[in-house]
């Protein structure tokens, strides 16, 4: 038997499966079941990979969100003191000095002590001069040696003089008579002038008031050797203390509205801040470089000496002829080399250094005169680290500036 007919007889004998009930898929269905099957195997991975990818993305974005230095802003405030600017002010006596001795010796005696009210001229102090008394003395005789010797070089040169107009004595031996007075009238002017001197000295031998005021200071004592012209021996020291002199710094900014004969309150607070008013006797005309503020002097009637040189005062300007100011609280400041800085976060929240000048200080906040603007979002407490280029992040709720206490619109 052949195989052609082997194959005959097996295609004769085959049945085609009825479509009914087949016993094998087709090729049709195998391949929607493989691709259903491929379907569900890759929403099985992405159900199982995508929320990794997610929270994969989500854990790097919340590192370098947390990488970014967290600050708190504050924008500046504008506005003018709703008291008015108190500015701090020296108290100074209408004039004040030093006494020195003009003379050697030792002190004699005083006659006032710290806290007295002396008029002018009154005795201080006597001071004992033995060696200028001598050389008083020894003056006082040259002088009148002198006087005496001058009397009769005059009397001499006249007659000389008589008898050279009658012939009997040559011009040279008049003219040498002549001379001879002069020298004798040089002679006495000088020891004349020399025992004035003295006299002078002698009189520096009392110490006296220079002017009405109070002894503010007493340092020395009976029996002291005392040296003429000491810079470092002080006697006494004396103020007038009334009127007062009252000084203080008005900022460039609020220059212009000092005048002269304005009337400014000054307040004591060492006195249950009581307030006084004060006339400006003039300014300084010129704005100091080192701190941009203008010096003004008043002037204040103390006559009951109530008030106290050296004490503490504050002059308080009206906020009707303050302008407006912009304040910053003082812990955004940072302290550099280069000067006085502050920090601000722009739109993309970088940091730029800004260089400022700073005006009156009104203790939790400070007067900004240059550097920003009241749309600056400025960092509090910036970091010493902190440069120009970082990057930071601001915290969700922003602090409010502390200056609204001070200042207000």
């Amino acid at each position: 038997m052949n195989i052609t007919a082997l194959s005959s007889n097996w295609l004769i004998g085959y049945k085609e499966p009825s479509s009914g009930k087949p016993p094998f898929l087709g090729t049709r269905g195998a391949r929607r079941l493989i691709i259903v099957g491929v379907v569900l195997l890759s929403l099985a991975v992405l159900a199982g990979v995508l929320p990794r990818l997610s929270q994969r993305r989500q854990a790097t974005a919340d590192t370098k969100q947390l990488a970014l230095p967290n600050v708190s802003v504050v924008s500046p405030s504008v506005g003018t003191p709703a008291d008015g600017l108190m500015l701090p002010a020296e108290v100074k006596p209408w004039q004040e000095a030093s006494i020195f001795s003009r003379v050697n010796g030792y002190l004699n005696s005083w006659a006032v002590d710290i806290g007295a009210h002396v008029e002018q001229d009154q005795p201080l102090a006597e001071i004992d001069t033995p060696d200028l008394d001598h050389q008083l003395e020894q003056a006082r005789s040259q002088a009148t040696l002198a006087q005496k010797s001058l009397v009769q070089a005059k009397s001499t040169n006249d007659k000389w003089q008589q008898l050279w107009h009658e012939g009997v004595v040559s011009q040279l031996d008049a003219e040498n008579m002549a001379t001879s007075q002069a020298t004798n009238q040089a002679n006495t002017d000088a020891f004349a002038a020399n025992l004035r001197v003295l006299e002078q000295q002698v009189a520096f031998k009392r110490v006296t008031a220079p002017f009405a005021g109070t002894i503010t200071a007493r340092n020395v004592n009976v029996g002291d050797l005392i040296t003429a012209n000491n810079t470092n021996m002080e006697m006494f020291h004396i103020q007038q203390t009334s009127p007062l002199r009252i000084y203080f710094r008005v900022p460039q900014a609020n220059a212009t509205d000092i005048h002269v004969d304005q009337t400014i309150d000054v307040v004591f607070p060492d006195l249950g801040g009581k307030t006084i008013p004060a006339k400006v006797a003039t300014t300084s005309e010129s704005i100091a470089a080192n701190s941009r503020t203008l010096l003004v002097e008043l002037h204040l009637d103390n006559p009951d000496n109530a008030i106290q040189p050296g004490s503490y005062a504050q002059a308080r300007l009206t906020s009707g002829s303050l302008g407006q100011i912009v304040t910053l609280p003082n812990n955004t400041l940072l302290f550099r080399a280069q000067g006085l800085q502050v920090g601000v976060v722009k739109p993309d929240n970088t940091v730029e250094l800004h260089d400022i000048k700073v005006g009156r200080d009104f203790g939790t906040t400070i007067e900004i005169v240059q550097g920003i603007t009241p749309s600056d979002k400025v960092i509090l407490n910036p970091a010493d680290s902190l440069v120009t280029g970082d990057v930071v992040r601001i915290a969700a709720t922003s602090a409010s500036s502390p200056a609204t206490e001070v200042a207000k619109k």
